[in-house]
């Protein structure tokens, strides 16, 4: 019933938006830039939070072979790229800005589809390729508080997202749904990052964090690893019940609400022509979710 697509809409840009808010609330507002034991903390929790489900029946899941598993690798390690990249970039970098350089991620969509297949241009989806690229390109130029550490991050994550995205959609393998596919990236990525999080120095100097004991600290990341899961189970029911376009529809006005409340929350330095880039951005993704109708990607 439509009603019901409509809660479903609401209920995941609720938690899209919280989740990210409370992101940025523990790595820019409490400082805890540490994204291998950040990051891990959140996939350990998504990880037992969604076998539990699992083995309660409270989700859908099989038993995932060892040959799926390992034909899905590519796919996590692009999504460990994502999220270690995308939390060294949402750091340092406002949110209206992250999503703006986010966008672009369709652009190496683009072009990857286009490199491995001949398909006729649809001009429409072109256009707001275009108007994401050149929104992204002239951000770092009008942006006050332009940090090259955290453009570089956002660079990687766009990259990573970009190609995961198209990983996703063109993986022809039927064994493993969304959430599977997600159980095997957050198994892989507690591994993998457990494993970085000494060499990278994270696990040193998260032992130093002045705010290790605070009651605020613990809150926060409790929250995030606990979001990072609905927003989970959100996503893969909103998409089980819509079309390509119309999930899109809900992951714009998610992030354009996101947008919109974020100066309330989180100190930002914004001017004109980077309010100009951020809104020209979004309105080539608006267009994009309308040239999306016929196709898969």
């Amino acid at each position: 019933m439509q009603w019901k697509r409509h809660i479903n809409g609401l209920a995941f840009s609720l938690v899209f938006v919280v989740s990210y808010f409370t992101n940025k609330f523990v790595l820019s507002v409490l400082k805890f830039t540490y994204p291998t034991l950040f990051q891990g903390w959140q996939t350990l929790i998504g990880a037992v939070l969604l076998l539990l489900s699992g083995k309660l029946g409270w989700v859908e899941m099989s038993r995932i072979t060892r040959s799926a598993a390992l034909s899905w690798l590519p796919g996590s390690c692009l999504f460990v790229g994502n999220i270690y990249a995308g939390s060294r970039a949402l750091s340092r970098i406002d949110i209206p800005f992250f999503f703006t350089l986010q966008n672009s991620s369709h652009v190496v969509s683009y072009i990857i589809v286009k490199a491995v297949r001949r398909e006729k241009t649809q001009w429409p989806k072109f256009i707001s390729v275009c108007l994401m690229l050149l929104s992204a390109l002239n951000l770092p130029r009008y942006d006050p508080q332009f940090d090259y550490s955290g453009y570089l991050w956002a660079v990687c994550h766009l990259l990573c997202v970009g190609a995961y995205r198209v990983f996703q959609v063109h993986y022809k393998s039927s064994n493993l749904s969304d959430l599977e596919q997600q159980c095997i990236n957050y198994l892989f990525s507690v591994l993998l990052l457990a494993i970085a999080a000494h060499p990278t120095g994270d696990l040193t100097g998260a032992l130093e964090f002045p705010s290790l004991q605070s009651h605020t600290f613990h809150g926060g990341c409790c929250a995030s690893a606990l979001l990072g899961f609905l927003l989970l189970l959100t996503t893969v029911k909103l998409k089980s019940g819509l079309s390509l376009e119309h999930f899109g529809v809900w992951i714009f006005l998610s992030k354009v609400t996101a947008m919109l409340i974020s100066p309330f929350i989180f100190h930002m330095d914004i001017n004109t022509p980077s309010l100009f880039c951020v809104v020209v951005s979004h309105a080539g993704e608006a267009l994009l979710v309308y040239a999306q109708r016929d196709s898969q990607l």
